[in-house]
């Protein structure tokens, strides 16, 4: 029993870091294809052009602001382990983007399948990680929440997210593009579609409302 836990174990922290990797590869590789990053990744960019640090650092710094926020709409204590996970995932994010950092592309086509590629790794990365329902990164259990809270579906609740994520990247001059707009329309029907994939493969929970 104890050697089958362990191996669960393994198994787990196979996916949760996997799936970050993908999910960061896919953010790193969306700034490079410069057609407009996801709404959240512009603030992030944004902050990082205009007040200093690192692309990673910021989504560190946005991480306890968002751990707050979720701790009282749950009216519970602030979930520090989802710190860890964005410290992990800021990391990663700027490893990606120090490694990519030769990357120019000048054609529009391969920048546009560049990008195409990048949302379909963001989408599986998110689902994966998520599935081991270790602490995610605070925005998107602050998802998590509002799906419960307001018995929406996972596209209709990430694409609100993205929608006021889009004001303040506005705000701040972050990289919005044709590729931004897309995001919004498009990012979070493709998480449902790979939450949906993974549950047909028999190893996702579901994260949709019952009345959804």
């Amino acid at each position: 029993m104890l050697l089958w836990k362990n191996r669960r174990m393994w198994a787990r922290g196979t996916f949760f870091f996997s799936g970050l990797l993908f999910m960061t590869l896919g953010i790193a590789l969306t700034i490079e294809a410069d057609l407009g990053t996801s709404p959240f990744d512009a603030v992030l960019v944004g902050l990082a052009e205009s007040a200093g640090m690192t692309v990673g650092v910021w989504e560190i710094i946005l991480a306890g602001i968002f751990i707050l926020i979720n701790s009282l709409l749950t009216r519970t204590a602030p979930e520090l382990a989802g710190l860890l996970t964005a410290f992990a995932t800021g990391l990663f994010l700027d490893g990606w983007l120090f490694l990519l950092a030769g990357m120019h592309l000048e054609s529009i086509i391969s920048r546009a399948g560049l990008f195409l590629c990048a949302q379909l790794l963001l989408a599986a990365g998110t689902a994966l990680y998520l599935h081991t329902k270790f602490a995610p990164i605070p925005i998107d259990r602050l998802m998590l929440v509002l799906i419960d809270k307001l018995h929406t579906s996972v596209a209709v609740t990430k694409t609100f997210l993205y929608a006021v994520c889009l004001v303040s990247a506005f705000l701040l001059a972050g990289p919005i593009g044709p590729g931004t707009v897309l995001t919004v329309l498009l990012g979070g029907f493709l998480l449902q579609y790979a939450f949906i994939v993974l549950q047909r493969l028999g190893i996702m929970p579901t994260y949709e409302s019952s009345k959804s």
